[in-house]
């Protein structure tokens, strides 16, 4: 069992109140313009599933819940047990359609990047991250940086059809993101 719970810093809990017991973080929610052209780029160059589907006609949006599944999840096949198996996991990400905006040629929503900045990006691990690099070159996703540019490296972002800064990282080249020198060589003996 590991003992580790939380790095302390000034605000954070020492401990989770009872009453959080078996809370879970299940989702994020970008809004999307055109779902065809969001869930081709999440599908195929992201590999996430589709888990389900649900429209709301009356306030005229649809929303999409996507998550890294394997053929040994088991995902029920009825709708309504689905929902509630996908409201249950961790790691989705839910995009919102709001019907029209695909016909609208000047419609674009806000990345969180530019002024006034707010949201930053989602992130992403692979296991190898120049293949990872060499399959987005090869699908032509454009990069916000590459992971031999600026002062972070082994660091990638890429954009989503929407604008969204996606990260991409590979783990074992992180061990010592974040540390300085002095720590991280310490950390190496």
């Amino acid at each position: 069992m590991n003992s580790f719970s939380t790095e302390q810093h000034p605000g954070v809990c020492a401990e989770p109140p009872a009453a959080t017991q078996g809370f879970v973080f299940n989702h994020s929610m970008l809004r999307v313009k055109d779902p065809g052209v969001a869930l081709d780029f999440y599908t195929r160059l992201l590999g996430l599933r589709v888990l389900r589907k649900l429209d709301f006609s009356e306030m005229r949006f649809s929303l999409y819940f996507l998550a890294h599944v394997t053929a040994d999840d088991p995902i029920p096949q009825d709708a309504g047990e689905r929902s509630a198996w996908t409201f249950s996991q961790r790691g989705i990400l839910e995009l919102t359609h709001n019907w029209g905006t695909e016909s609208d040629p000047a419609f674009k929503y806000h990345d969180g990047n530019a002024q006034p900045q707010g949201f930053g990006h989602l992130c992403f691990s692979v296991p190898d991250l120049d293949a990872a690099v060499a399959w987005f070159d090869q699908h032509q996703v454009p990069f916000v940086k590459r992971p031999d540019q600026g002062k972070m490296k082994d660091v990638a972002f890429i954009k989503d059809p929407d604008g969204y800064w996606i990260e991409i990282v590979e783990p074992a080249r992180l061990k010592t993101l974040g540390m300085a020198r002095d720590e991280w060589t310490a950390s190496a003996s």
